[in-house]
């Protein structure tokens, strides 16, 4: 009986010294393996922290890129918004400038307007003034003949007058005119007869004298 249970205590030693060590090696086993896999986690782990570093300096220099390229567009975008404003101004003073240029051509052509009518009436008043002084001159031409025929009628009348006179003042020259007169005589010669066809200006002072009809 003690030897049986000996036998049985030695199996279940046994059994229990073979399932203790397969639960050792299955441990063990696990073990290296939690272990392996926790060293390429670890691996991984550290993989990954160094991308996420790469990545954080990526990261912070795409946003320090971003900061100053932000910058450039703010500063770009300031000049840009300056530079429209000047434009802005520049082109309300071009369209105020063009607007007075429009207003001055209006008043440039309303006076180019009135001085051509001025030229036309100044050119019409200077050709009647040529024709004035064409008529003036013709005028003045007929005046002049016309005066130096008076002066040679008035020089042919005085030197008839002279010649009457001197024949009036010549004895012989009357006793002629006497003689003709009794041999042809032409009647009574009265003081009508004498101023007969004769224009006869009388002056304030009651002195008169006489003009030709012709």
């Amino acid at each position: 009986m003690k030897s049986y249970l000996s036998i049985v205590l030695a199996v279940v030693s046994l059994l229990l010294a073979v399932g203790l060590a397969a639960t050792w090696w299955s441990d063990q086993a696990q073990l290296d393996t939690a272990a392996a896999a926790i060293t390429d986690y670890s691996n991984r782990l550290d993989t990954a922290q160094a991308q996420i570093s790469v990545r954080d300096g990526n990261l912070l220099t795409l946003s320090n890129a971003l900061a100053e390229t932000s910058v450039v567009f703010s500063n770009q975008l300031t000049e840009a918004q300056s530079n429209l404003a000047l434009q802005t101004e520049q082109i309300t003073n071009l369209s105020r400038q063009v607007a007075e240029s429009a207003a001055q051509n209006q008043a440039l052509g309303r006076n180019a307007l009135d001085l051509t009518n001025q030229l036309a009436a100044l050119t019409s008043r200077n050709a009647q003034t040529e024709a004035s002084l064409a008529l003036a001159n013709t005028n003045l031409v007929q005046a002049g003949k016309d005066y130096a025929q008076l002066e040679n009628r008035l020089r042919r009348d005085v030197a008839e007058r002279v010649v009457v006179q001197r024949k009036f003042n010549s004895i012989p020259e009357l006793q002629t005119q006497l003689d003709q007169l009794k041999q042809f005589p032409v009647g009574l010669v009265t003081p009508d007869k004498i101023y007969a066809g004769l224009d006869v200006v009388v002056n304030g002072d009651g002195k008169f004298y006489v003009i030709s009809p012709d």
